[in-house]
């Protein structure tokens, strides 16, 4: 009996979740004030990580800022700084486990708490697999996805301690979908994919409901680090526009943000396709960047 009822409380579940969405298509979601949070946000000099520190220094945030490149992450502050926010800079190397502790310890003795973390930094090797070097590979899973468990685990306590905080995860749409030539990536990101929506289940589980979580998968962005991106049927993004649609996930408390929105709708689809029909997607899609193959700089 009760499965039963646990099968009937499911299904209203999912008419009350469908009707909710519907109706708010057509009422603005509130937002929330994160005036005065104490925000670290990660590969912040650059790209992403840059742009999303300063819709948090507009709204007032007091920022935490880490990068590898000193140079990018303090000129990343000294505008936040212009735009009215406080905002301390850190040269840390996201993929080292001993250097994102100390560098968490000097954050809570210098600046306190944090309560929003954006995990941002990240590492891309574009090369088919046997051009891609060990070194390499270990790198992408060091910064892409140890890094995030290192950088919660730290700060989770605090978060847990007052049941507040919101732990954001950029990942790509590399995370639900494989691509060649970033064999590396693209399975780093199904793990930062797999790494928040496991820490959603496990917060709820524990009752910590005050804790939000988010997770970021834009298609290709404009940051320079993928040499010449293009496809046929997404566009290629601008920096600023994953920034503002970032924001508004986070402010909105929404678990997982597409950018653009209707990519959610084209992956729900491809589950459906016959291996076939993928292929012929695959290949109308056209999704080219440089790339090394066969240890030479190619268009693929």
């Amino acid at each position: 009996m009760n499965i039963v009822l646990d099968l009937l409380w499911l299904l209203i579940t999912i008419i009350y979740s469908y009707l909710e969405s519907l109706v708010k298509v057509f009422i603005p979601r509130t937002r929330k004030s994160v005036a005065g949070e104490i925000v670290l946000i990660t590969g912040a000099g650059h790209g992403i990580g840059r742009l999303t520190a300063y819709e948090f220094a507009k709204r007032k945030s007091r920022l935490v800022l880490w990068d590898i490149n000193k140079r990018g992450v303090e000129e990343t502050a000294a505008q936040c700084r212009k735009l009215g926010a406080t905002a301390h800079a850190f040269e840390v190397d996201c993929g080292n486990r001993e250097e994102i502790y100390n560098s968490v310890n000097q954050v809570k003795k210098e600046v306190g708490d944090v309560s929003i973390v954006v995990n941002n930094a990240g590492a891309i090797y574009p090369a088919d697999l046997l051009s891609t070097t060990d070194e390499e590979i270990t790198k992408t899973f060091e910064v892409n996805v140890l890094g995030h468990f290192w950088i919660t685990k730290a700060l989770l306590p605090s978060m847990m301690k007052r049941n507040h905080g919101h732990i954001v995860t950029v990942a790509s749409v590399c995370g639900h979908g494989g691509i060649p030539y970033l064999i590396p990536y693209c399975s780093s990101k199904f793990a930062a994919v797999g790494f928040h929506r496991t820490l959603t289940l496990e917060l709820e589980a524990l009752g910590k409901t005050g804790i939000k979580t988010s997770c970021l998968c834009p298609v290709f962005v404009n940051t320079g680090f993928t040499k010449n991106p293009s496809t046929r049927l997404w566009p290629v993004l601008e920096t600023d526009e994953v920034a503002r649609s970032l924001i508004d996930g986070i402010l909105t408390n929404k678990k997982m943000i597409f950018v653009p929105s209707y990519l959610n709708i084209s992956l729900i689809l491809v589950r459906f396709l016959p291996e076939r029909a993928l292929a012929a997607l695959n290949h109308i899609q056209n999704v080219q960047f440089e790339a090394v193959v066969g240890h030479k700089t190619k268009m693929k």
